[in-house]
């Protein structure tokens, strides 16, 4: 590692030429960068300052050549090199607009700072960029037309020329405070120096790298520019153009493909170590297998997120699924219609499962279910999958959740369905579509009309829906204004507005001229009561349970797996073996965890008591001396001063976790809440 502090002009002296690799992110810098720069440009002539620290640029050496240019591979500093270099493309092309003012020379600047002068092809240029950068930079430095005046080398040379045209200090003043912007330039050896870890513990200013990013680099980095280029070229750049212009959209297939792999939700921020432990521990997972798996998955994820399928009932379902805001079930998704590609299940079957999975979210939805948990519930449910019977273990997987993960049977959705807040719900477009349009061969478009409250939504009624109402018509109209039985879509809304209910009815646009299949029951009616709205509401939940349906499973194939559920409500207390001093010692220990947060629950399973959150932070179990306590966190990772906790990584057991506490005195209590608290914090970190 060659190590030497300079300035820009200090590093582009010579017949050298500085390499972006084909993995490195685009050109990134915006105009919020660029005017940091020019303003750490500005603040040093001002105020006399001597120099300022813009950071470092780390490259790799290429193998030095007799003649020629020698060639360095960027590694990091490529935003920060290249803005500077469209800032001296500004100067130089101020000096060459304003030939009366000598103290620029654009001759030198061209020719020692952009250019190896006498060199040719590429190797002409000082800085030779990646993908479409390359042509707009060299257009920039040769003043060619072509330019993408949308890109952000443009932008930014822009920028620049009218800070300098502006004239708020001299030209010349620029091209010397550039000068003494100090840079730390590291050269490394190929063959010597850890190239990828020098990168990772690099703090550098500028844009933070994405998650992405950093995957790209691990991926690459490693490679001679050879294979970088075949891989580059014909995977990963054809995974990069399945995003469009929402490259940004990287970092959330990453953490789905990780979820995928892992059965578990990575954290925002670990997405990069975890991709590189995932690698790393499958010896048999070669580069080039790992980025043709992330192609394939690629490919399904950006069908699902841009709603792509030439099956249009799939296409409609990737709509309700992002509709629905269920991005939770991407990994969930992304497997089963992998599978689907690779002929394992049909294409009949997946439609089936994908329409589950938005009944299972739609029905907790109406029935108020909390949906914290609902990203560990597909992460998971990949593993309850039997190849064997693929649908079917997915279907018994659902209905056989009677806790926090509970799929609403028919009874329970179709209770609280008339009974909700239907106008204030984030996705009633959605519901009214699907009830407007449900087994309809012609597709109403709802987006050309508007909510109507059929009992309108004003406080002070007319004496004729005062009258309709009842006597307690505020009572009427505070508990069924917003409910199912009382929406409906219109193209009349501000004509209808608070009329009587038979002036809606009969005027022009009115009910009765209405063909939407949600005023069926509305145009039979003379009047609009109580009654009405909650007959017309239990119509449309029956239409609404064949919609969102609840998974059909016969009791013989339901049998089958049902031995694997373990069910909470057939237990209690009393069906575990306690004596007096263990019945005493859980006692304790029970009121101390449930006191840890109102967010705790307590589940009772056959063999064990579990405490939760979204998943077990502790296990309970009972023995004849005491009670052995199970913390689900990695035994590395537990602060046990008093050295009470025994590692049981990989060991068979009914509890959770890979640590292990023996509780047999009651005396010990703060110090096994201590450790028990640990794990409550681990799962939110």
């Amino acid at each position: 590692m060659d190590v030497h502090k300079g300035n820009i002009f200090s590093i582009l002296d010579g017949n050298k030429q500085f390499i972006i690799p084909l993995y490195q992110r685009l050109y990134s810098w915006d105009k919020i960068q660029c005017e940091q720069l020019w303003t750490d440009i500005v603040n040093m002539q001002k105020k006399h300052k001597q120099g300022h620290f813009v950071g470092s640029i780390v490259n790799i050496a290429e193998k030095a050549m007799p003649t020629g240019v020698q060639k360095y591979m960027i590694i990091d500093g490529q935003q920060r090199l290249t803005t500077l270099t469209l800032l001296l493309i500004a100067l130089r092309d101020y000096a060459q607009n304003h030939p009366e003012d000598e103290t620029i020379n654009a001759v030198k600047i061209e020719n020692v700072h952009l250019k190896n002068q006498y060199e040719k092809k590429d190797e002409r240029y000082k800085l030779l960029l990646t993908q479409t950068d390359k042509d707009n930079l060299i257009a920039l430095i040769e003043k060619r037309s072509g330019i993408d005046t949308e890109t952000k080398i443009y932008k930014n040379y822009c920028f620049f020329q009218e800070k300098i045209e502006q004239n708020d200090i001299k030209p010349l003043e620029i091209y010397e405070a550039v000068g003494k912007l100090q840079i730390v330039n590291i050269t490394l050896e190929r063959t010597v120096d850890d190239a990828q870890a020098i990168f990772e513990s690099l703090n550098s200013t500028g844009k933070e790298l994405s998650q992405s990013d950093l995957i790209r680099n691990y991926v690459l980095m490693g490679l001679d520019t050879e294979k970088q280029t075949e891989l580059y070229e014909n995977i990963w750049r054809p995974m990069e153009l399945l995003f469009g212009k929402q490259t940004d959209k990287l970092d959330g297939f990453f953490r789905n493909y990780l979820t995928l792999k892992l059965a578990r939700v990575p954290r925002e921020n670990d997405i990069y170590d975890e991709f590189k432990l995932y690698h790393l521990k499958d010896a048999n997972l070669s580069i080039e297998k790992l980025c043709q798996d992330l192609l394939d998955y690629a490919e399904i994820y950006t069908d699902i997120l841009f709603e792509k399928s030439v099956n249009i009932t799939r296409k409609k379902l990737y709509q309700d699924i992002n509709t629905l805001q269920i991005s939770v079930a991407y990994p969930f998704l992304m497997k089963v219609c992998m599978d689907c590609k690779n002929e394992i299940i049909s294409e009949n079957e997946l439609i089936e499962i994908i329409s589950l999975c938005c009944s299972y979210v739609f029905r907790r939805n109406i029935c108020g279910i909390p949906t914290n948990s609902l990203n560990k519930t597909f992460a998971t449910l990949r593993t309850h999958i039997n190849e064997d019977d693929y649908l079917n273990s997915i279907k018994a997987f659902m209905i056989l959740r009677n806790d926090y993960r509970l799929f609403p049977d028919d009874e329970l959705f179709t209770e609280a369905f008339v009974k909700k807040d239907i106008y204030n719900m984030r996705t009633r477009n959605y519901l009214l579509n699907h009830l407007e349009n449900f087994e309809n061969k012609t597709s109403v478009v709802i987006e050309n009309l508007t909510i109507e409250h059929i009992m309108p939504q004003n406080t002070d009624l007319c004496e004729e829906w005062k009258k309709d109402l009842g006597s307690n018509w505020k009572d009427v109209q505070k508990q069924y204004l917003h409910t199912i039985g009382n929406l409906t879509l219109t193209a009349y809304n501000s004509e209808m507005s608070d009329k009587p209910f038979a002036e809606k009815m009969e005027m022009d646009g009115g009910f009765k001229q209405s063909a939407l299949r949600l005023n069926s029951y509305v145009i039979k009616q003379c009047t609009w009561n109580e009654e009405k709205i909650k007959e017309r509401a239990r119509e449309l939940a029956q239409k609404a349970v064949k919609i969102w349906k609840y998974p059909s499973l016969s009791a013989e194939d339901l049998s089958l797996y049902s031995e694997q559920i373990d069910h909470d409500i057939q237990y209690d207390i009393a069906s575990y073996e306690m004596n007096t001093a263990t019945e005493a010692l859980f006692t304790l220990l029970d009121k101390r965890i449930l006191n840890l947060s109102s967010t705790v629950r307590r589940e009772l399973k056959k063999k064990y008591v579990a405490y939760k959150v979204d998943t077990n932070f502790a296990d309970i179990i009972f023995q004849k001396n005491g009670l052995r306590i199970y913390l689900n966190m990695p035994f590395n990772s537990v602060a046990d001063p008093k050295n009470l906790c025994r590692d049981v990584t990989g060991i068979g057991k009914w509890g959770n976790g890979d640590v292990s506490i023996n509780f047999n005195e009651d005396s010990k209590i703060d110090d096994v809440m201590a450790l028990i608290e640990q794990s409550f914090n681990f799962q939110f970190n």
